[in-house]
């Protein structure tokens, strides 16, 4: 049985906001941050951060954890190279998925 769980980025309409999250259901996670949009309790909610721009799947959860937690340690400019090197243009994926 293959397991799969999703470390992934949101941003803001305006790209100038990242969050960095893991999920084992990307699809409604992404749901999730839209219907949070604006709610002041949550980081992502607050900064409107539910555009997907860059997600990774694992097979395991804890590599998953492993993973986020490196990412959320790691400047802003390290995470755009990553993400610009999965997504260039910085299209927002929610349809894709």
């Amino acid at each position: 049985m293959t397991h799969n769980y999703f470390v992934y980025i949101t941003t803001n309409a305006t790209k100038k906001v990242l969050y960095t999250g893991v999920t084992n259901d990307l699809y409604t996670r992404l749901q999730e941050h839209y219907q949070n949009r604006g709610k002041p309790d949550s980081f992502a909610g607050k900064y409107y951060c539910y555009y997907l721009i860059y997600f990774e799947r694992h097979t395991f959860i804890q590599d998953a954890i492993d993973r986020e937690k490196e990412i959320k340690k790691w400047r802003r400019e390290k995470n755009e190279l990553m993400i610009n090197e999965f997504n260039p243009t910085w299209k927002f994926l929610n349809g894709e998925i």
